[in-house]
C-alpha cells in the first residue's frame, strides 16, 4: 500500500503496521527508510531481512526529540547535549550507551544506540505520534539508498507493508555518524562534515 505521508490517515496506517510488526517506508531529510518497531525482535528480524542486512549491521533508531532521546540512553553526556542542540534535526547520527534496562534487540549493537531526529516535519509528526523507530535506509544492501517510494519500491517490492510518499530527496547522501559512547570518533562521513563537529567539540575527531 502507498499513502502520501502528510494524509490524515497516514498515522493511523503506519501505526497499524508498526503494532502488526511490520515494515513500513518513509521518507527522511537525507533519504527514504524503511522502519519497524524497535521493542519487536520480530519485526527487527523483518527489517533487516527487507534490506540483506544482518544482525552485525544494527539500524538506528529516529526519535521526534531530544527528550525521547533521553528515555532510550543511559546518559546523554555533554558532547552528545551540544551535538544535538546544534545539529537536530538534522543529517547527524550519535552514538550512547543504551539504558541497561530496556530491553531492545536491534542487534549487536554492544549495549549501544545510535539515534537521529530527522529534519522531516512529517517524519516527526509521525515519531511523536507512535514513538521511536528502527530505521535504516530504504535499499537492498550494497545498492544506493531510494530517492523516492517509487525507486524504493523497485528495490524492496513487497517485504515493505507500507510505503509513505513524501518529497524527492534532494541528493542520497546519509547521515553523519559520531560514537559518543566512549572516546568520540566519527563512524560515517556524510551530510555534515566531520571538522565542523570537531571545532563545535574542540576535539579531534
Amino acid at each position: 500500500m502507498k499513502i502520501a505521508v502528510n494524509d490524515p490517515l497516514a498515522c493511523a496506517q503506519a501505526r497499524r503496521v508498526i503494532e502488526a510488526g511490520q515494515v513500513l517506508c518513509l521518507p527522511t531529510d537525507t533519504v527514504y527508510g524503511i522502519g519497524a518497531d524497535p521493542r519487536n525482535p520480530q519485526a527487527i528480524t523483518a527489517l533487516l531481512a527487507a534490506k540483506s542486512r544482518t544482525r552485525q549491521m544494527p539500524p538506528p533508531v529516529l526519535v521526534a526529540s531530544i527528550d525521547q532521546a533521553r528515555e532510550l540512553c543511559a546518559e546523554i553526556n555533554v558532547a552528545a547535549q551540544t551535538l544535538m542542540e546544534h545539529y537536530w534535526p538534522g543529517a547527524l547520527t550519535i552514538i550512547l550507551p543504551a539504558r541497561p534496562n530496556l530491553g531492545w534487540d536491534l542487534g549487536q549493537t554492544n549495549g549501544t544506540m545510535a539515534l537521529r531526529m530527522p529534519d522531516s516535519p512529517d517524519t516527526l509528526a509521525l515519531l511523536a505520534e507512535i514513538g521511536p523507530l528502527a530505521v535504516t535506509s530504504a535499499n537492498l544492501h550494497g545498492r544506493t539508498p531510494a530517492r523516492d517510494v517509487d525507486e524504493a519500491y523497485e528495490q524492496l517490492g513487497e517485504s515493505i507493508a507500507l510505503y509513505l510518499a513524501g518529497p524527492v530527496c534532494a541528493s542520497v547522501t546519509p547521515s553523519t555518524i559520531i560514537d559518543l559512547s566512549s572516546s568520540p570518533r566519527i563512524v560515517r562521513v556524510g551530510a555534515i562534515a566531520p571538522q565542523l563537529l570537531s571545532e563545535l567539540l574542540g576535539v579531534a575527531l
